[in-house]
C-alpha cells in the first residue's frame, strides 16, 4: 500500500506510512469489535443449544442477530460507577490496558499472504509476548477496585498466565523449528498444498503438542475451565466485579479478541494458516501468475480460510466452557506444571529428533512445501511467476532458511 501511495499517487514517504498505518489500525479495530459482537451472540446460541434452550430469539428476528448490538447500546447508556476508596486513575486505565494488549498483538498476525498490519521476522514471539501483557490490565483492575474479591481474581489470573506462558512458548517453538523462521507468513506458506503438509500432521510429536497448545491457549485467555479470574460462583465476577458500562465491555472485547487471536495462531502454526485442506486455487488454475487479479483472489480465498479456522477455534472454546466444570486453582497449576510443561518439553525434543532423523518425512517428497513457489509468483513483477527452484534445491532451502 505504501508503494502504491508513493509511486502512483505521489504522496511523501511519511504521509504514506501514516495513512497505511491508520488504515491497518482501523481494520484491526473493526475485526476485534465486529468479532466481539458476533462471538457474544454465538456464545449465547452455543450455550443455549448445549443446555437445550433457544437463546436470543426476538431482537433481530427468530435468530436474535441484533442482541449483541442491543447490549452494546445498553452498556453505552449505563452509568459509569467507581467504588469509594478505589484508585481512580488505575481503575479507569485498567480496561484500556487489557484491550490495547489484545489489539497490539493483531499487528503482526497475518490473515493471508502479506495481508498483515506489519510483517515481522519475529512475529511469533511478538504476538505471544504482547498477548501476555493483557494480565497487567487484570491486575490493575483487581488492585484498584478496593475489593478483596476483585484482588483475589487478579492474583489468580497473574499466577495462571505467568505459569502457562512456559508450556505455551515451548509449543510455538516447534513450528518455528520446522519452518526455520519466526515469520508467521513464512510458517504458513511452508504448509501450502494438501492438508497432510500441515504441521499438525508432520509427525506424532507435533500432533500431541498441538493439543498442549490448545490447552495452554484456553488457559492464557482465561476461559473455562480455567476462568478462575472471574469465577462467578465464588467471586461474583472476579477482577471486573466493580466495573459497569463501557469500561466493563472493554474487558470482554479484549477477551473475545484474544480468543480469536490464539485460534488464528493455532491455524497459522499448525493448521496450514490460510491454506485450505485442498489446494482449491491451484486446482482452479490460479497459479503460475495466471493474471493480474490472481494474487488478489488468492489472498481473498486465504482470508476466508483463516477466518473460518479461527472462528471454529472460538466455537470450540465456547463448547468447552459449557461442557466442563471449572477447575480449582491447585488443579489449574497442577495441569500446567505437572502435565503441560513436561509433555511440551518431551514433544519438543521428539520433534527435534524426528527432524534430524527424517527431514523429508515418512514418505520423502510427499510433504514438500509449495510455499517457495507461491511466494515467487505472488511477489513477482506484475503478478507473474518467478521460476520455481529445482526440487532438491527447494528442499534444501526450506530446511536451512533463516
Amino acid at each position: 500500500m505504501v508503494d502504491f501511495l508513493t509511486s502512483t499517487i505521489g504522496l511523501s514517504g511519511w504521509l504514506a506510512w501514516t495513512l497505511a498505518a491508520t488504515v491497518s489500525a482501523v481494520l484491526i479495530l473493526n475485526v476485534i469489535a465486529g468479532g466481539a459482537l458476533v462471538f457474544i451472540w454465538a456464545e449465547r446460541k452455543v450455550s443455549a443449544r448445549i443446555q437445550d434452550r433457544l437463546g436470543p430469539t426476538r431482537t433481530g428476528g427468530r435468530f436474535g442477530w441484533l442482541q449483541s448490538l442491543a447490549d452494546g447500546i445498553k452498556l453505552l447508556a449505563k452509568e459509569d460507577l467507581m467504588p469509594e476508596g478505589a484508585d481512580g486513575m488505575l481503575f479507569r486505565l485498567a480496561p484500556y490496558v487489557s484491550f490495547c494488549a489484545s489489539f497490539c498483538a493483531f499487528i503482526a498476525l497475518p490473515f493471508a499472504f502479506d495481508v498483515v498490519g506489519q510483517r515481522l521476522n519475529v512475529a511469533v514471539f511478538f504476538v505471544v509476548a504482547v498477548l501476555g501483557l493483557e494480565v497487567f490490565g487484570v491486575i490493575l483492575a483487581g488492585y484498584a477496585s478496593a475489593s478483596k474479591w476483585s484482588l483475589f481474581g487478579a492474583m489468580r489470573e497473574a499466577a495462571q498466565v505467568v505459569s502457562y506462558e512456559v508450556p505455551l512458548g515451548m509449543c510455538v517453538v516447534v513450528p518455528v523449528m520446522l519452518a526455520g523462521s519466526m515469520d508467521m507468513v513464512t510458517i504458513a506458506e511452508k504448509q501450502a498444498g494438501w492438508f497432510w503438509n500441515w504441521y499438525v500432521f508432520h509427525d506424532p510429536f507435533t500432533f500431541v503438542i498441538f493439543w498442549v497448545y490448545v490447552t495452554c491457549a484456553v488457559a492464557s485467555v482465561n476461559r473455562a475451565p480455567f476462568d478462575l479470574a472471574e469465577a462467578e460462583s465464588e467471586l461474583v465476577a472476579g477482577f471486573h466485579t466493580e466495573y459497569s458500562g463501557l469500561r466493563w465491555s472493554y474487558f470482554f472485547m479484549a477477551e473475545y479478541g484474544s480468543m480469536f487471536l490464539v485460534s488464528a495462531m493455532a491455524a497459522v502454526l499448525f493448521l496450514g494458516g490460510w491454506n485450505g485442506p485442498i489446494p482449491v486455487a491451484t486446482l482452479l488454475g490460479f497459479s503460475e501468475g495466471t493474471g493480474d487479479t490472481a494474487p488478489y483472489l488468492i489472498r481473498l480465498l486465504g482470508l476466508a480460510n483463516l477466518v473460518g479456522k479461527a472462528s471454529l477455534g472460538v466455537i470450540i472454546m465456547m463448547w468447552i466452557r459449557w461442557t466442563l466444570p471449572r477447575l480449582r486453582i491447585d488443579q489449574v497449576m497442577t495441569t500446567c506444571l505437572k502435565y503441560c510443561t513436561p509433555i511440551a518439553a518431551v514433544m519438543f525434543a521428539g520433534a527435534m529428533l524426528w527432524q534430524i532423523g527424517l527431514p523429508g518425512g515418512l514418505i520423502p517428497g510427499a510433504g514438500r512445501p509449495g510455499g517457495e513457489i507461491r511466494e515467487g509468483w505472488l511477489e513477482g513483477p506484475g503478478g507473474r511467476a518467478a521460476a520455481p527452484p529445482a526440487a532438491d534445491e527447494s528442499r534444501d532451502v526450506a530446511r536451512v532458511a533463516p
